[in-house]
């Protein structure tokens, strides 16, 4: 925990997690509850919480000589090689029937994840160009997901060129904001914000951005643009 931080602060941020894990739930058809890829979920959902929650508590993603860097080797990593595996195993019969109505409006948790991102920053744990104040412009992507979900599903019709080129465009903010996010974490290949380096994200409850959080919203853009693209959006 980051010692004299706003209780609101956390509690918005653990507000938002639960949300974030509620939509991806949520994009998971009823007849689909008692498959594996479900019940694997189950578990891995809470473990993984659990398990990097613990590692934030005990400094571990706090090594700044550690090779290679302990949050995207030891909290980002493994949950993309996840959705890598979901991928290859269960991509016929279970991302191919996700709601891509669920999957589109989980984005709006990005609006409060910025605002967290800002009040951490106006705390002194993350640097302004995490912020959009400065280089990090997904903001735009939680504002305009209520938007986009009108408009692409109104009338019963799907308008799947505007999801394909906002998917593609809000997963490229994602892919900017989380390089910068990287280096900016004190460690050998920081190469931003040297004078306020991003430490708050080492910390519980915000070590669930990059393991939990993130990963979730990566996997909710793929999916999206797999059922648009090449699977089924019936």
């Amino acid at each position: 925990m980051i010692e004299g931080l706003p209780f609101y602060i956390t509690a918005t941020f653990v507000i938002t997690t639960v949300a974030t894990i509620w939509f991806l739930v949520r994009s998971i058809p009823t007849a689909l509850r008692e498959s594996l890829p479900f019940r694997l979920l189950l578990f891995l959902i809470p473990f993984w919480l659990l398990l990097t929650g613990f590692l934030s508590t005990s400094n571990f993603y706090r090594s700044a000589e550690a090779f290679p860097p302990r949050i995207p080797a030891f909290a980002v990593m493994p949950a993309v090689l996840l959705i890598l595996g979901y991928f290859l195993v269960f991509r016929r019969g279970f991302i191919d029937v996700l709601s891509l109505r669920t999957l589109t409006l989980l984005h709006v948790i990005r609006f409060p994840v910025e605002i967290v991102l800002h009040w951490l920053h106006e705390s002194g744990q993350v640097p302004v160009i995490m912020t959009y104040e400065g280089w990090n412009f997904d903001i735009l992507s939680g504002l305009s997901a209520p938007l986009i979900y009108w408009i692409a599903f109104r009338n019963q019709k799907l308008n799947r060129p505007l999801l394909i080129l906002w998917n593609i465009l809000a997963l490229g903010l994602l892919i900017n904001i989380v390089s910068i996010a990287v280096l900016s974490f004190p460690s050998v290949i920081q190469r931003f914000a040297f004078y306020q380096p991003n430490i708050g994200l080492t910390y519980l409850p915000f070590i669930w951005l990059a393991s939990m959080v993130v990963p979730i919203v990566l996997f909710a853009h793929l999916a999206s643009l797999w059922q648009l693209t090449v699977g089924r959006t019936d």
